[in-house]
């Protein structure tokens, strides 16, 4: 039962987020930077259910669920570029609306397609950075035994306490690096969303009501997406069945509530996935 309905949450994941960037790439109408950023942390939400939960999956019917070494620090690799990626993206999307909502006669000279472009190569030049400098200092550790990592999936905080060696240093470069950069930007995200609504109570204007709830929509996922991140690379005595559920939560859940989030609390999304459920729907009867 456990393993069907992963399963099936998994394939929601897949789902969700590839009708969205099915949907932002069809409709003309969704051909704007905020739909850009949308669609490209849509894939982002792919990538990181396709890094984790197929494995997690097939272990779930499996006695002995074992990882080589070269596939934990595959997934490991492809786990924090994804994570940077999508922490530059989230802070991409909160410009794009403090510059909508604050300066909205300069929306279309500030967010060009220059810059969209611009802030999706960044992102993916500070995810690989981010990545591959914990790897530099993990890759070659010594492995003596025990070999046993008591989680879904490889990750730095369980995978280096695992070393045969003193780890102290590494453990505290990892906390620097995932730690307190996510506590960093989640903290400059959660101020921008603040000056963004102190700006918005000022307009009595009804387009401040849809502002409202496109700035709730946005901070509900960065909760969902730094909430668990800064639970696991800060907390100094990490428990074994919430680091599980985090886990599951992180990799499978997240990815499905931002797709979830982003669809439902949004007028114009919805309209254009219903025109393309519509084309979807009479193409196949014509077939």
């Amino acid at each position: 039962m456990d393993g069907a309905n992963h399963s099936m949450v998994s394939e929601f994941v897949m789902m969700g987020n590839s009708l969205i960037l099915l949907t932002v790439t069809s409709d003309p109408h969704l051909h704007s930077p905020m739909y850009f950023l949308l669609a490209n942390l849509s894939f982002i939400d792919l990538g990181v259910s396709s890094v984790t939960s197929p494995k997690m999956i097939y272990d779930l019917f499996r006695k002995h669920k074992v990882i080589s070494f070269s596939g934990c620090i595959t997934q490991i690799f492809f786990i924090h570029i994804i994570g940077g990626v999508e922490m530059v993206l989230l802070i991409a999307m909160s410009f794009d609306r403090y510059v909508a909502i604050c300066k909205p006669l300069h929306y279309l000279t500030v967010m060009s397609p220059r810059m969209c472009i611009l802030f999706l190569v960044t992102a993916w030049i500070i995810g690989l950075i981010h990545s591959l400098v914990q790897l530099a200092f993990v890759v070659k550790l010594p492995f003596c035994g025990p070999n046993v990592l008591d989680s879904f999936y490889c990750d730095f905080p369980r995978f280096i306490k695992l070393a045969c060696t003193d780890t102290y240093r590494l453990e505290f470069m990892v906390t620097a690096n995932s730690g307190f950069i996510s506590l960093g930007s989640f903290f400059i995200l959660i101020i921008s969303y603040i000056f963004i609504l102190i700006t918005v109570r000022k307009h009595s204007s009804g387009s401040s009501s849809k502002a409202l709830s496109t700035l709730s929509t946005h901070v509900m996922v960065v909760i969902l997406f730094f909430g668990p991140c800064i639970f696991v690379y800060m907390w100094p005595h990490p428990t074994s069945h919430l680091d599980k559920f985090l886990a599951v939560f992180d990799a499978v859940l997240t990815p499905f509530l931002n797709s979830v989030i982003y669809t439902l609390r949004n007028k114009e999304m919805k309209m254009a996935m219903r025109k393309v459920f519509s084309q979807i729907f009479i193409y196949r009867r014509i077939l």
